[in-house]
């Protein structure tokens, strides 16, 4: 995956004229039940900010087509949710990882339509929480207001970052200041991850 996603942000630095298409499928594999469990998406976007904050990409339009994808991304998982809540089980990756599908749908127990808006920022929930809201049947109109306001809110936050890290690299910062923030930037990424830990390993009790 790693090697893919090199390529993925090489081809968006070369072509940027095809980055808005690009970023909106990665924000849907992203966001998308079954790819979004494997596919690292969210290196590729925080890549796409980092050239926002270096002159290369729009950041309009890079925000605007991870909104766009993350939203259809989550909409398509809760609609086979909603359809096919029976089979889900005996589907891969849940046919051989099955607490996964059992913690999403605790989690969307615990907190009913802010799961959707908490398993935004939250990978380990992001690939799972929406497919079992469908299974649940959350009604649409909640579904849908969680999942617009969140993905307004998490693309320019992915983007911004990675401009921000993007800029401070490509600016005449010292290196002591670069590395600091590095640094911050990669504590707030254990914080969240860990955030993420404590919420799974609350509902796994």
């Amino acid at each position: 995956m790693a090697n893919f996603d090199h390529t993925l942000i090489a081809f968006i630095a070369a072509h940027p004229a095809w980055a808005m298409l690009v970023i909106g499928i990665t924000a849907f594999g992203e966001s998308f039940a079954f790819i979004g469990i494997i596919f690292p998406g969210t290196t590729v976007l925080v890549a796409a900010g980092a050239l926002v904050g270096t002159g290369v990409l729009n950041p309009v339009t890079t925000i605007i087509a991870g909104s766009i994808g993350a939203i259809l991304g989550d909409g398509v998982s809760f609609w086979i949710g909603q359809k096919f809540a029976p089979a889900i089980a005996n589907q891969w990756p849940f046919r051989t990882r099955p607490e996964m599908l059992l913690r999403g749908i605790h989690f969307f127990e615990r907190f009913g339509w802010a799961s959707i808006f908490i398993g935004r920022f939250f990978g380990p929930l992001r690939a799972v929480v929406t497919i079992a809201a469908g299974m649940m049947k959350m009604p649409v109109v909640p579904f849908y207001i969680a999942n617009c306001l969140s993905a307004i809110i998490w693309a320019p936050a992915i983007v911004f970052s990675g401009a921000l890290l993007g800029g401070v690299l490509s600016s005449g910062w010292s290196a002591e200041g670069k590395i600091t923030i590095i640094a911050v930037a990669a504590a707030i990424l254990l914080a969240a991850l860990y955030g993420a830990k404590r919420l799974l390993g609350v509902q796994s009790d």
